[in-house]
């Protein structure tokens, strides 16, 4: 599509692996820029043929469309490439059997200037299709991609010159593939480019072809290098105080490659990978500047070429840290590491490597000549006997020569001597100091290595519930609820005494207090007043309105308590059942009146005055006091109040872990799960206590699960570390404290950039430490003038606290119990049709309240500002000693870290919650000697 209108006649030609498969036929271009080729090609493909899984994975079909030029007379058809277009064929090995593309035509470049633009001027529709899939169900399932793409190399030594002679510049990695073979990536032709603009992000990764014309072609299609913070890297250079370093190196001297290499790993190859890893942590990515034949118009051997431009130099290596590869879910490692000087003994200690990737590929590259490759410095070989030109030279060689030159020369490799000696120690000298400029210039490489599937697959967030739920017991089955009908009794007694004394102040009104001098109202008067008592509360309205509170109040009665809601059977079950029901309410009502208006009546018993804060106060000062009995009685009054209360549980679970009851604690913090499964600080307090009671496999599905619930939490990602750590799992164990410390950084990051957002937040909110227990009154919220100030009351409190708020109404004169028992109870005052008129919706389950309030935070000079640290003071805070202990000795080994005056007074505390007196009093002086403040 979109061919140029000047242009009549195309073909197209395709080819792979550098065979070309065939060409068109001569195709007419049509009026609106189209050619319908309408041309099939194919070849063969097998893992032992001569194109196999390998090469479908990182070569692409290149097709190339030739204008068909008008031939002459006695002439044949001439052609010219007009674009090029390339199909990646990866589909194929990820179980597609056909797919349709829309490849880019890029223009091939008839001058350089043209090459300065490489857009695409079109495109051909390309179907490709097998007729059997490459891979089974099985080996799709467990083989693997391997992709490798190597970026820039930055902070070039300055012998690198683009005015000098032509360079290769490569670099090669070695992946194991099927069996026991080795999978050289190599990667050619880096480009040098000279100080000034950065590289632009994203840009496109490129091929490692050399026989595409059109360099767009070059840019595999829909994979680019995005780039991303330092801090999230995963090599080297990736701290703070290298970012201006990197911003530097990137704008200077470099060479780039942005090629990506692809391998596929069969099951075999998985294991092999795998296997590798665990074994060697380092691998090494070598790097090399090779010369190159440069045209010239005089005529020189075959020989000479080859000894003179095809001289490798700059041998160096980067150590390439491919540990997280191992670690759950991760598929990707990005970042820059180091190059370093090329030697023998230093390659095999770090990566077992016995020998060099170039000198397997020379071959290939051309280095096997006289003179063209020497080996490592100080390479651990047997020696060779010298001959007598071997000795000559020796013997030239000045005495404070470098001592690794000289060391070399004794421990060469026989095949290599010979050679090597022959060119004479001025050329070894300057090899060997030709790779010691990598480590004074600061050079490093960023390279990716990503996989298409995780080597150790990440176990999903409902696989990991799933798991905990499992583990924690049921929770038994809620009992029957009566707080209903308790609560029905109560409303029903609360609104007898509120007409009692309604209905008393309306009859002061109309009487007055004043009583006869005989001290009582003969039967006459009482009846008059009574009359005219109702009388005056019918015409007021008030009447009404009492009554209809009062029908409210026995509806919730018999919802409630009798639990009738269903229309009676029959008429006598129906009498029956109101006989009960007013025998019922009257007696009730008989013992609120008796209560109000008897003078002998005793006062109620008062109610608990202990809230849920201050029994933790009392607890936790019993705590203090080593009163641990009077302690518990807190916290199981406490955990009476609320059992559905998560902190009331992790606080006594705590407690337990004060006491080395672990299997106590173990069920609080379970209890506790269970009302929540995503509760982050109960997962974490399971694995505790499970690593305390060796239950390993448990404590590694609750802190996974911490970690997948809250993946930005410092502490869960270090109490994994941990626990990794003691089980000698140091790649889990490196990984999650780098996850932790990357958290941290970007923590610190935020905090310095908005310090008033972060001295308002106080630290991490997920978990932290601070919030771990209950919240205790702040010093000026119990004090009388602050009551009932900002104070949230619980529901259950309400009732009783507006109860005693009200002023007690003085006693009646006698004589007035009859008056109001005959308005409370006429004869037809509760009727069935009165009590069943109108129903109010039965009430659900009493909403729970969870307490909170700030964490404390005035008492402390500076948080803690390493993940260990941070860690410590929250097991501190649940009294996890054991874990304490252990973060605090890697706070001690910690380069960022150290004895530190916080850490003394930790690991004091740590003493003085075992009783260790003395051993705390030693950290005390330790940290008044730090800092006496």
């Amino acid at each position: 599509k979109s061919i140029k209108s000047n242009i009549s006649a195309t073909s197209v030609c395709v080819e792979y692996n550098k065979v070309i498969l065939g060409n068109s036929p001569k195709t007419e271009v049509l009026p609106n820029g189209t050619a319908d080729y309408n041309f099939t090609t194919s070849f063969e493909c097998s893992p032992d043929g001569p194109i196999s899984l390998d090469d479908i994975a990182q070569k692409p079909v290149l097709l190339t469309v030739m204008e068909v030029l008008q031939k002459e007379k006695k002439q044949k058809e001439k052609t010219l490439p007009l674009g090029q277009a390339v199909v990646d064929l990866l589909p194929l090995l990820q179980g597609e059997c056909s797919f349709k593309v829309l490849a880019p035509l890029y223009a091939v470049p008839t001058s350089p200037s043209a090459s300065l633009h490489p857009e695409a001027e079109g495109g051909l529709e390309v179907a490709v299709c097998i007729q059997e899939p490459l891979l089974s169900a099985a080996q799709l399932s467990n083989s693997n991609l391997l992709s490798i793409t190597l970026e820039v190399a930055y902070s070039v030594p300055e012998e690198f010159d683009p005015a000098g002679p032509l360079q290769n510049y490569m670099a090669c990695l070695q992946v194991p593939a099927a069996g026991e073979r080795e999978f050289p990536l190599l990667f050619k032709n880096g480009i040098l480019k000279l100080a000034g603009e950065k590289e632009p992000l994203p840009r496109p990764k490129k091929w490692p072809l050399a026989n595409i014309m059109a360099s767009g072609a070059l840019s595999i299609p829909n994979s680019f290098i995005v780039g991303g913070p330092y801090e999230d890297e995963d090599g080297e250079l990736n701290k703070r105080e290298d970012r201006e370093f990197r911003i530097q190196a990137e704008s200077t001297k470099r060479v780039v490659w942005d090629m990506e290499r692809r391998c596929y790993l069969d099951p075999a190859a998985v294991v092999t990978l795998q296997k590798r890893i665990a074994e060697c942590w380092y691998w090494p990515m070598e790097v090399c500047r090779v010369a190159v034949s440069s045209p010239s118009k005089g005529k020189t051997s075959a020989a000479d070429k080859g000894d003179e431009d095809k001289q490798i130099s700059f041998h160096g290596v980067a150590f390439v840290n491919m540990v997280p590869l191992l670690c759950p879910g991760v598929k990707q490692i990005r970042g820059a590491f180091r190059v370093f000087a090329y030697q023998d003994s230093e390659v095999l200690e770090k990566t077992k490597s016995q020998h060099s990737v170039f000198q397997d590929l020379g071959t290939q590259l051309g280095l096997t000549k006289e003179g063209l490759w020497t080996p490592g410095i100080n390479t651990p070989v047997p020696k060779a006997v010298p001959s007598k030109t071997q000795k000559e030279d020796k013997e030239k060689i000045p005495k404070d020569s470098n001592r690794r030159v000289r060391s070399r020369e004794a421990y060469h490799d026989m095949s290599f001597i010979m050679p090597v000696m022959a060119r004479g120690s001025t050329t070894l000298r300057e090899q060997c100091l030709s790779s010691q400029r990598y480590v004074e210039a600061g050079t490093f490489l960023v390279l990716e290595i990503k996989l298409d599937k995780a080597l150790v697959p990440k176990r999903s967030q409902e696989e990991l519930t799933e798991r905990v739920k499992q583990m924690i017991p049921p929770r038994p089955a809620l009992p029957p609820r009566t707080t209903g009908a308790k609560k029905a009794v109560e409303d029903y007694h609360n609104l007898i005494t509120n007409l009692a004394v309604t209905i008393l102040s309306e009859y002061r009104e109309l009487f007055g207090e004043q009583l006869p001098e005989w001290g009582e109202i003969d039967h006459q008067t009482l009846e008059e007043q009574k009359h005219q008592l109702n009388l005056e509360l019918s015409i007021s309205g008030e009447k009404f309105v009492l009554k209809e509170q009062l029908q409210y109040a026995v509806v919730k009665i018999v919802r409630e308590k009798y639990l009738k809601t269903t229309v009676f059977e029959n008429r006598e079950q129906l009498q029956a059942f109101l006989c009960e029901l007013y025998k019922y309410l009257t007696d009730q009502m008989h013992i609120d009146l008796n209560q109000l208006l008897s003078k002998e009546s005793a006062s109620p018993f008062p109610p608990s005055r202990l809230t849920e804060e201050q029994l933790w106060l009392f607890a936790h000062e019993a705590e203090f006091n080593k009163d641990y009995e009077l302690a518990s009685f807190y916290h199981q009054q406490r955990l009476a109040q609320d059992q559905h209360n998560i902190q009331y549980q992790l606080d006594h679970g705590a407690f337990c872990l004060l006491l080395e009851v672990p299997t106590q604690a173990q069920q609080c913090f379970q209890q506790a799960l269970s009302l929540d499964p995503h509760h982050i600080q109960s997962l974490l307090l399971c694995g505790i206590v499970a690593v305390m009671l060796q239950q390993y496999k448990e404590a590694e599905i609750f802190f996974e699960d911490a970690c997948c619930l809250e993946p930005t939490s410092i502490v869960a990602w270090t109490l994994s570390g941990l626990f990794y750590e003691l089980q000698n799992n140091n790649i889990q164990a490196e990984m999650a404290f780098r996850e932790a410390r990357k958290l941290l950084r970007a923590q610190l990051a935020k905090e310095r950039s908005t310090p008033e957002a972060a001295a308002g937040e106080g630290g991490e909110k997920p978990l932290s430490a601070e919030c771990v227990r209950s919240p205790s009154p702040g010093p000026g919220e119990h004090l009388p003038g602050n009551t009932g100030q900002n104070q949230e009351v619980p529901l259950h409190q309400q009732g009783r606290d507006s109860e005693q708020s009200q002023p007690q109404p003085p006693l009646p004169p006698p004589g007035f119990y009859t008056v109001l028992l005959g308005f409370l109870c006429p004869c037809q005052g509760l009727s069935p049709c009165s009590c069943f008129r109108k129903k109010m919706p039965s009430l659900g389950l009493m909403e729970t309240r969870f307490l909170a309030a700030p964490c404390p935070g005035s008492g402390r000079s500076q948080p803690p500002c390493t993940i260990f640290m941070k860690t410590v003071e929250f097991l501190v805070k649940v009294n996890a000693i054991q874990f304490a202990h252990q973060a605090l000795a890697h706070e001690l080994l910690n380069p960022e870290g150290g004895p530190s005056c916080a850490y003394y007074l930790t690991l004091a505390r740590t003493y003085l919650l075992k009783e260790d007196l003395s051993k705390c009093e030693e950290c005390l002086c330790e940290a008044v000697r730090i800092n006496y403040v």
